[in-house]
């Protein structure tokens, strides 16, 4: 059985009280169901006031959804302004490195996503000036999503957890799946009679554990060590020097130097569950990094998932070196 913390709930109690008091009244006043299952809340300068779920939107009014643009709620600079003074705390200086990111992140493990003009210097970020748009995103905690897909991960004559790289499209649910893996091994489950391992999560875009102030806001488990908003190559290599951890959990890999360090992990014998964009192994062997490391067998299980019902939906679990199906949901549909 799943359980999610009620997302409206969270919403109300959570996000509610950094958004500016007109755009507040407006959420709060939302039916549950709606806000149950909005994804993101979207505030755009001089545009409509939008929320998102799993394939769908609502233009909101002062009164809630409407029919069309012309009757929505037109975010002002104003509300901009007020909602980044209640995320900051009134102090934006003191957000600027985060804010180099394109994000915030407040109580909760909520993300705030920024737009407007970056100032680059000498090539690189210093800071965001006239933010334009903010997107909220709701951290969701799905515990059991990774329920049916252990057993399949699980050496079971070792107690070995296998190389594993889950694969889907934005939104499909991965950093969901992660999260709940990394508390299911970390805690120790009652499967297969695994005991708990000492996890580390590299979390380069502060999503899997969702942490506020280096502290995770989402339970990734009790033998969990988490390296926020730390790029992922040099946090998989602290990990390995400093927290000696049996498996590292990474989100959405790509990058040459993400995978060397990957390597590295591999050869001392450290467990690696990573996960990339993609919607078939045929595109992500088109991507020269990752298709090398695949055409190498780094990867022993192969996770899918899709949206065809909803985020996260498990469509495949293939064995790496041989390509065996070791689960398919198409199969059991049929």
């Amino acid at each position: 059985m799943k359980r999610v913390h009620n997302p409206g709930n969270i919403i109300k109690k959570q996000i509610c009280q950094f958004l500016a008091p007109r755009v507040r009244s407006i959420i709060e006043s939302l039916p549950q169901d709606l806000l149950s299952k909005t994804e993101e809340i979207r505030l755009r300068h001089s545009r409509p006031l939008i929320i998102y779920w799993a394939g769908g939107e609502s233009y909101l009014g002062k009164r809630g959804p409407v029919a069309s643009v012309k009757e929505a709620y037109m975010v002002s600079g104003e509300d901009l302004e007020r909602t980044l003074e209640l995320i900051s705390s009134y102090s934006l200086y003191a957000c600027e490195e985060e804010m180099r990111g394109g994000y915030l992140t407040i109580p909760g493990g909520h993300r705030v996503g920024l737009g407007g003009r970056f100032v680059v210097e000498s090539g690189s970020i210093k800071t965001l000036r006239n933010v334009s748009s903010l997107n909220f995103r709701v951290a969701r905690q799905i515990k059991g999503a990774g329920e049916k897909v252990l057993p399949f991960l699980i050496d079971r004559h070792v107690g070995r957890i296998y190389h594993t790289l889950v694969i889907s499209p934005p939104l499909g649910g991965k950093t969901t799946l992660l999260r709940d893996l990394a508390r299911l091994i970390s805690n120790g489950v009652g499967i297969l009679g695994q005991g708990g391992q000492k996890v580390g999560i590299v979390d380069e875009r502060s999503e899997i554990a969702g942490c506020y102030q280096g502290v995770p806001q989402l339970d990734v488990g009790i033998r969990t060590d988490v390296l926020d908003a730390c790029p992922k190559a040099e946090g998989i290599m602290i990990m390995l020097r400093s927290l000696s951890p049996q498996v590292i959990i990474t989100d959405e890999i790509g990058r040459e130097e993400d995978i060397r360090a990957l390597e590295d992990a591999v050869h001392v014998g450290v467990s690696v569950i990573a996960s990339a964009h993609g919607s078939t192994l045929e595109e992500i062997c088109r991507r020269p990094v990752l298709g090398l490391m695949l055409e190498n067998n780094y990867f022993e299980r192969l996770v899918f998932l899709s949206n065809s019902r909803g985020p996260g939906t498990l469509e495949m679990i293939v064995e790496g070196e041989r390509g065996l199906p070791l689960y398919s949901a198409r199969s059991i549909r049929e």
